[in-house]
């Protein structure tokens, strides 16, 4: 049967959605559903498991592991406020000052990832080493006891997140400001505004869909990482992904490691509703248009 003109016209938006709906169902959303349905299974590791709607392994889950979740979302928060602090000065230096230097510079932020992530925080074990030239020189100034170190520490796994995650806070920042259009700061100016004020009436607000962004892209695989922590940290700076990484591999609980998964990605979501709130989801959606 030959379709009209007008029919295949309606149907070309879903022809080109297609590879990529596809894409999502085969790798996100059954995978999503065969997890769900792991978490809701009981047994071990030595009978197997089976689906049984056993729904108290989120309160179990809940119960034992919320020091681990409260830790992953605190460290993950504080990473992603000192990437801010960081890489605001960086991309407005690369987006204003940078001049013919602006590609070698970009170049420069994302160079990191052209080294294994393992291999990067491995190599902070060396910066942050007890006999390393840091330590030492914070022990020379006063700032660290003699018998005082860094590795194995809250700050060193803090750092070692927030320097992993720092080019994904600083590249949407960066194109959010490169498309700021500067006749707005000239303007701002020609009506006696100072710096300052043109920067916090003028650039700020629109840079925030950079900083939401940003946020986003930080906080999130910041909250389920496990890497820092366990190389750069003890037992007792774990974080909830260190968790779900042994629950999956080691002890072989797989229902538990399902459920915590699940719950992660709740609290996520929900802060990112709350924090898209606070900032103002229609404003971004303008914004970025």
């Amino acid at each position: 049967m030959r379709l009209s003109l007008k029919r295949r016209r309606a149907l070309l938006p879903y022809l080109y959605l297609a590879p990529g709906l596809a894409w999502l169902i085969l790798f996100f959303l059954i995978p999503l559903a065969n997890q769900a349905n792991v978490s809701l299974q009981t047994g071990n590791p030595e009978t197997g498991y089976s689906f049984a709607w056993h729904f108290a392994t989120y309160t179990d889950a809940i119960s034992e592991y919320h020091t681990q979740f409260l830790r992953s979302l605190l460290y993950a928060g504080i990473a992603t406020v000192l990437c801010l602090i960081m890489a605001f000065p960086l991309a407005y230096f690369i987006a204003y000052k940078a001049g013919r230097y602006k590609n070698l510079l970009l170049l420069l932020v994302v160079l990191p990832f052209f080294v294994s992530y393992v291999l990067r925080t491995v190599s902070w074990q060396l910066i942050l080493a007890d006999d390393g030239w840091v330590a030492d020189t914070l022990r020379s100034v006063g700032l660290l006891s003699s018998d005082g170190r860094l590795l194995a520490t809250t700050p060193a796994v803090i750092a070692g997140i927030t320097y992993n995650f720092l080019p994904f806070m600083a590249l949407p920042l960066y194109v959010s400001l490169e498309k700021i259009d500067r006749r707005l700061l000239e303007a701002a100016t020609d009506l006696y505004a100072s710096r300052a004020t043109a920067f916090r009436k003028v650039t700020l607000p629109l840079a925030i869909p950079g900083i939401f962004a940003g946020s986003l892209l930080t906080f999130i695989p910041a909250s389920g990482d496990f890497i820092n922590a366990a190389l750069l940290g003890t037992p007792n700076q774990h974080m909830i992904g260190n968790v779900i990484q042994s629950k999956f591999l080691n002890i072989l609980d797989y229902p538990t490691a399902a459920a915590l998964s699940f719950l992660l990605m709740s609290m996520i979501l929900i802060g990112i509703f709350l924090y898209a709130r606070v900032l103002g989801a229609r404003n971004l959606m303008e914004s970025a248009g």
